[in-house]
């Protein structure tokens, strides 16, 4: 029932929203690059960096190839903000990019990246899954998808039209399990109904795992550690609720973590709420507008993600 009650809010607030950027550029001048040390910070949570199981190779070039991206309006984003490292260009244009590495200061660049992949690849939880759903007005309709404003053309010209990552049969069966299993605190969908940027980005590196051989179990571990860069108040929340139940972080199932009863919009307001804490509990994470637009109010990202 509160599924039913939050996919008409998102399909109304994406839609009002669609004239402005929805991009994720929050915190590009106010985190550092640093040395990837993946034990670090445990006091923190995040470490300072960690590398993903994947090869990037040429999918960069690739999504500004096919107009998925448009390389001008991208690359002005960041620009604007004094941001747009050599780095960056190398993943958006370069040819022989090797395994990435999230940081706190990239997390957002790799999260539009994600959400172009997501977005473009051709995939049968796109074209069969709850995005394709008539009861809520097509796929169109939605944050993932009208608010992708930086491809070339209409963003549903790309929609599901171009084949980034090729998978099995085995490997489609294995990103439909965990893509049911990851859910994300600014809604209350999983990843296979991928409505609103992170959910969308989160399907992309899904099926990148799984082309490129990525075990289920390691799978699970990479989203957590995604997720906690992503919506990083939030997963210090929940982290500290299971520090009450006597389970350090270290030891969580990432599985359980990823499910609707921790990491749904839903599910993170009743974790939430039983935390003790000296000051007010963080609020969820913005989904990244950052265009000069008013910001989204507590309601809307509840809502819809954004």
């Amino acid at each position: 029932m509160e599924k039913n009650i939050l996919l008409p809010i998102s399909i109304i607030i994406s839609s009002v929203l669609l004239s402005g950027s929805w991009i994720y550029t929050t915190g590009l001048n106010a985190a550092r690059n640093v040395e990837p040390n993946i034990k670090s910070k445990e006091s923190t949570l995040l470490p300072d960096a960690v590398e993903l199981p994947v090869v990037w190779g040429t999918i960069g070039a690739e999504l500004v190839k096919t107009g998925v991206i448009d390389e001008d309006k991208f690359s002005a984003i960041y620009k604007e903000r004094g941001a747009f490292t050599g780095d960056y260009q190398k993943l958006l244009t370069g040819q022989n990019n090797g395994k990435l590495k999230m940081t706190q200061a990239n997390a957002g660049y790799l999260l539009n990246l994600f959400w172009a992949l997501g977005l473009g690849n051709k995939n049968q939880i796109l074209e069969g899954g709850e995005m394709a759903n008539p009861a809520y007005g097509g796929p169109a309709n939605f944050a993932s998808t009208g608010g992708w404003t930086i491809a070339k053309g209409d963003p549903m010209d790309h929609y599901s039209r171009h084949s980034f990552v090729t998978l099995t049969p085995a490997q489609q069966l294995l990103v439909d399990k965990v893509s049911l299993g990851i859910y994300r605190p600014c809604c209350g969908n999983s990843t296979h109904f991928p409505d609103c940027n992170h959910g969308m980005a989160m399907l992309g590196l899904l099926e990148l795992m799984a082309s490129q051989g990525v075990s289920e179990s390691d799978m699970w571990k990479t989203a957590l550690a995604v997720n906690t860069f992503w919506f990083p108040d939030n997963y210090r929340t929940i982290r500290t609720y299971m520090k009450q139940k006597g389970v350090e972080w270290k030891d969580v199932n990432p599985q359980d973590i990823l499910g609707e009863d921790y990491s749904s919009a839903s599910g993170y307001a009743r974790i939430a709420s039983q935390v003790n804490s000296e000051g007010n509990e963080p609020s969820g994470s913005e989904c990244g507008v950052d265009t000069g637009e008013p910001a989204p109010t507590q309601k809307q990202q509840s809502g819809c993600g954004i």
